[in-house]
């Protein structure tokens, strides 16, 4: 088998510095980019004064507790610090369409920020 190659192998061109640098700025940039999505909630119930609630991606943070998604059934959503296999009995209960809250056994009425 022959090659049309005979000789030296031609010069590699370089880039120039000026492009590298805004090109790696870019590049950093576009992987900063990412948004962290969350939702903030004001909770009262007639016994309890306001608290704050976050619902960020999968988890649901309360009372400086973070409770992990454990699954929907129809318009509830439940949360729990270690989900089991039966999700209607976990900590936290929460219908986003009406705002209600049922956390440890208490109702609370929420509305987003």
């Amino acid at each position: 088998m022959e090659t049309a190659f005979h000789g030296k192998l031609p010069p590699m061109k370089t880039i120039p510095k000026w492009v590298i640098g805004p090109s790696v700025c870019a590049c950093i940039l576009l992987l900063g980019c990412e948004r962290d999505s969350y939702t903030t909630w004001n909770c009262s119930s007639p016994a309890e004064n306001k608290m704050s609630m976050v619902l960020r991606k999968a988890q649901m943070e309360l009372k400086d507790v973070k409770l992990d998604y454990c699954g929907s059934l129809g318009h509830q959503s439940f949360f729990d610090q270690k989900c089991s296999t039966e999700n209607t009995q976990t900590r936290a209960v929460f219908t986003p369409s009406s705002g209600l809250l049922t956390y440890d056994g208490r109702e609370y009425q929420c509305t987003a920020l």
